[in-house]
């Protein structure tokens, strides 16, 4: 389908206007205008893109089950329950089902890349959820230091452990710092670096051999991280982060891509899910409008995001010259 001239002047025009007043946002809406006046559309140009970007917490681990365990074990050394390793198991076997599925007619048509935390409890879990998966489907395998969970210092005893995450709550999870461990903010920092690498070897096509294939990415990692990986992509707030939940262990999150070439939660997760784990109503219906469209009004947007009332009306006052 070719775009006529004269509606991408239009686009533009609107792309324009929308940068004006919410830069934050344009980024993604930039590289559609762009296709448009190459007279193409979002399918035919994104075609190298993962189908899907699906974020996996760890299996249940022994301090999930007893919180002693941090007593007595290094943080990156916890290993998985025999609950966990069986969880694990399950969360290939779904993610598998999940991906061959929307393939019924090419169901060999799809690979998968993995990224993994470093810990042992996430190491393990890539390790039998990688039995669901045939090693001629995987493009390869990441150990990626930036994944790994909020250091919360060195051993603690379970009473520090229950003050710190009750002090924590309080104070704000982003930027409460641990007793001898990171903030919020600094584990945001290692995965907005991991984000922008990510979507630098996307653009650079690293995940596409074939481009009739749907490629997977499956990222091995943490509660917190994983919330902070949605922040970061999705360019939530602050105050929208703190009001998130973690998931499950073993529970997973799928970012899948949209015919107008954005990643949307929307696709596989119902409303009552998405509110299970902390999002809004403004930001169920983000995901919805990044999923099925239509782009709204550039105001409407921006009544997503903060300080947009602190600015002035438009008038034609501000057009007098004095």
């Amino acid at each position: 389908m070719i775009i006529q001239n004269n509606t991408n002047k239009q686009y533009i025009e609107f792309i324009t206007r929308l940068c004006t007043y919410s830069p934050c946002i344009c980024s993604n809406i930039m590289s559609l205008g762009k296709m448009l006046t190459n007279g193409t559309t979002h399918t035919n140009t994104s075609n190298h893109f993962p189908k899907r970007i699906i974020l996996v917490r760890h299996g249940e681990c022994l301090a999930n089950a007893d919180i002693n365990v941090y007593g007595t074990t290094p943080n990156h050394k916890i290993e998985l329950t025999q609950k966990g390793i069986e969880q694990a198991k399950q969360t290939g076997s779904l993610i598998k089902k999940l991906i061959t599925s929307e393939n019924a007619v090419e169901s060999n048509n799809w690979k998968v890349f993995f990224y993994v935390s470093p810990a042992e409890r996430t190491r393990r879990t890539l390790r039998e959820m990688g039995q669901s998966f045939p090693k001629r489907k995987l493009m390869g395998v990441k150990e990626e230091y930036r994944l790994r969970e909020l250091s919360f210092g060195n051993y603690h005893n379970p009473a520090s452990i229950a003050k710190v995450k009750e002090e924590r709550v309080k104070y704000g999870r982003f930027y409460y710092r641990v007793p001898g461990g990171e903030t919020g903010a600094e584990v945001y920092d290692r995965i907005s670096s991991f984000v922008e690498c990510l979507r630098r070897d996307i653009e650079m096509k690293k995940f596409c051999d074939d481009t009739s294939q749907d490629t997977n990415i499956i990222i091995v990692t943490h509660g917190l991280s994983s919330r902070i990986f949605l922040m970061k992509w999705f360019e939530w707030t602050i105050e929208q982060f703190e009001d998130l939940n973690r998931m499950k262990t073993c529970e997973f999150q799928v970012l899948q891509l949209g015919q107008r070439g954005e990643y949307s939660l929307a696709f596989h997760h119902n409303d009552k899910k998405l509110r299970e784990w902390g999002l809004s109503l403004d930001m169920i219906e983000d995901q919805k409008r990044r999923a099925y469209g239509p782009i709204v009004n550039s105001l409407e947007l921006c009544d997503l995001y903060p300080y947009m009332d602190c600015f002035a009306e438009d008038s034609d006052e501000e057009n007098t010259i004095i």
